[in-house]
């Protein structure tokens, strides 16, 4: 494959559809459209123009979260949520390092590559909205 990794955020239609295809949540295009630009930073993964890879930060710069990291199923296995990844914790590395960064993920065999623990100390908490 030949993959072009760069810092631009996905089209909202591909961002949408990327979600749904790797079992993420469905995301409203209306709400994608004017959450993207709020990035803090994005990466996505493109073989000849198409979309397969992703992942998004977002926040404030004091506190940040990790999202959307999301590949392709006919990508996987390829190392692309490394490059994400990789792209992602280097932006990490310019706040400051008072930011407080967190994820929610259903694996932890990537993350942990990176640092991340399961804390003692706090407990991850989501809204459900339907």
């Amino acid at each position: 494959m030949n993959w072009h990794v760069s810092n631009e955020l996905p089209t909202v239609t591909e961002y949408c559809e990327l979600r749904v295809a790797v079992g993420l949540s469905a995301m409203d295009t209306i709400a994608a459209d004017e959450a993207l630009p709020r990035s803090l930073h994005a990466v996505t993964v493109r073989d000849e123009g198409r979309l397969v890879a992703m992942g998004r930060v977002v926040g404030d710069g004091l506190h940040v979260q990790i999202v959307d990291i999301a590949v392709a199923s006919e990508a996987q296995g390829q190392g692309l949520s490394r490059i994400v990844m990789e792209d992602i914790m280097s932006f990490v590395a310019t706040l400051p390092t008072c930011t407080l960064v967190n994820l929610f993920a259903d694996v932890d065999w990537l993350y942990g590559k990176f640092g991340f623990v399961v804390p003692d100390h706090a407990v991850g908490m989501t809204l459900e909205r339907r």
